[in-house]
């Protein structure tokens, strides 16, 4: 034997090494959250606990072995994917026990021409959970090796360890997956689908965030309302009228700051919340902007839950521009 990395200095320890050193895998596994620290947790305790020269992780996929990681003096199948009649991991998986072989050649359950490259001369493959294998660890000797029977009962425990630790990992996954998507249905609870920008909750609630936080201050509102919307849906079909109100929104959205709140009130109505602005500042900018797509009034917003009469009296101001318009035009 070559003595691997994981060999206690002398027999009389051995025991007590090896169980200290799975019970620290153990503990390790415990906290993994991610699939990747249990591949490093497990490729480094399986090559001490066995005191082999290689140790290799597979998991099950579908049909395939998949050699996820390994630890081992020579590169071995990392990344390779085999079928599982063709390999011993595959041979552990599907008959759910342990295989211990002194000689990889005189065993016919080894497909010797795969192994003629590496350095592997005996090898143990224990399979993770025995009802029904999610995946196999494999420790590898470089010299002819009858693995001792201390060695197989630290192994097994280590892949009953990791079993419970993937279990865990994939219902994290799963508790990650339910949290992102309850977040992306949150956001689009609060986005106009047609222009990207928040819709009349999405804006009352961004505006009462910015307006309570106690760095915030007051601003100014502004209520737009797209000109001749009606016109275009009857003229030219509302795919048109579509493409106008993302032209607006765009318009809007390019002439404030970037941390303006700009939101979709509904139909051709549009408003915009800008912190530390004075509304006839923002009237300008906006009007400049947009031109003759949409008429534009604006109030001041000074504190928190004046929103609804600040945006009515834009909408005031917003009219009497549109008549005066109209007016003059």
């Amino acid at each position: 034997m070559t003595g691997g990395r994981g060999t206690s200095p002398a027999d009389g320890t051995a025991e007590a090494y090896g169980i200290e050193r799975l019970l620290r895998a153990v503990q390790e596994l415990s906290m993994a959250t991610r699939l990747s620290e249990v591949q490093q947790v497990v490729r480094s305790a399986a090559r001490d606990l066995a005191g082999c020269d290689g140790a290799t992780f597979v998991l099950r996929d579908g049909d395939l072995c998949y050699y996820a990681d390994e630890d081992a003096i020579a590169p071995l199948w990392k990344g390779m994917r085999f079928p599982m009649e063709s390999c011993i991991s595959g041979w552990a998986m599907l008959n759910r026990q342990h295989a211990v072989i002194a000689d990889i050649y005189e065993d016919p359950r080894i497909p010797h021409e795969a192994y003629r490259p590496t350095f592997v001369k005996s090898l143990v493959m224990t399979p993770v959970r025995t009802m029904s294998p999610i995946g196999a660890i494999g420790a590898y000797w470089a010299d002819p090796h009858d693995a001792t029977e201390q060695e197989v009962a630290l192994l097994r425990a280590l892949a009953d360890a990791t079993s419970l630790a993937l279990e865990k990992v994939s219902i994290h996954r799963e508790l990650e997956q339910e949290v992102a998507l309850a977040q992306e249905a949150h956001r689009l609870s609060l986005t106009d689908p047609l222009t990207g920008l928040l819709n009349r909750r999405g804006f009352t609630e961004e505006v009462d965030r910015v307006v309570a936080d106690p760095s915030g201050a007051g601003g100014a509102v502004a209520f737009v309302d797209v000109d001749g919307l009606k016109a275009i849906n009857d003229t030219h079909g509302h795919s048109a009228g579509d493409r106008l109100i993302a032209a607006v929104a765009h318009s809007i959205r390019g002439a404030v700051r970037a941390d303006d709140v700009v939101g979709r009130l509904g139909g051709d109505e549009f408003a915009v919340f800008a912190s530390h602005l004075d509304p006839d500042l923002l009237e300008e900018r906006l009007v400049t902007a947009l031109g003759t797509l949409a008429s534009v009034g604006t109030a001041p917003l000074r504190s928190p839950g004046e929103l609804p009469d600040a945006l009515l009296a834009a909408d005031v101001e917003m009219y009497a521009a549109k008549r005066k318009r109209m007016l003059y035009s």
